[in-house]
């Protein structure tokens, strides 16, 4: 299992999530262009020194992910017409994250084999995109038994 990061806007978000991927044992792909310097010292901040052990694979652009993805493309969008809790994950799955300022475009959406959101009250837009991010981890690694021992 993976977690996929399209074209991110925010540093902290992207050390949380590397943070996060270190800790559960999981990937993070980038897929650029970036909005900020990748040695930004907001993303060293949040992902403090466990960013250095986490796997991370930076992709140029879409196309150069799309060409080494293996595994489903599951999209985390607030379009989704997945339920998080009605969602089946598979060990090999991908999440993707779109962009925090503009979301996943329309080609992102097309190439998903399925599009998931997680259920907000009422008058709630969306999450942070970090906080999205370990949600559906955890229900993903929950449903896969994949959580470290």
């Amino acid at each position: 299992m993976r977690i996929a990061l399209f074209q991110p806007d925010i540093a902290g978000n992207v050390g949380t999530i590397l943070r996060l991927g270190a800790c559960f044992g999981v990937g993070v792909d980038i897929i650029e262009p970036c909005g900020f310097p990748f040695s930004d010292r907001g993303l060293k901040r949040a992902g403090m020194d466990y960013a250095a052990d986490a796997e991370c694979v930076r992709h140029i652009d879409w196309d150069a992910f799309r060409a080494v993805l293996s595994g489903r493309l599951i999209l985390l969008t607030t379009h989704g017409g997945t339920r998080l809790p009605d969602a089946r994950f598979e060990a090999g799955d991908v999440l993707l994250m779109g962009s925090e300022s503009a979301g996943a475009p329309p080609f992102v959406h097309e190439a998903a084999a399925l599009s998931v959101r997680i259920p907000l009250r009422a008058g709630f837009r969306s999450l942070n995109v970090a906080v999205a991010a370990g949600i559906a981890l955890a229900e993903a690694m929950r449903q896969t038994g994949s959580f470290p021992e």
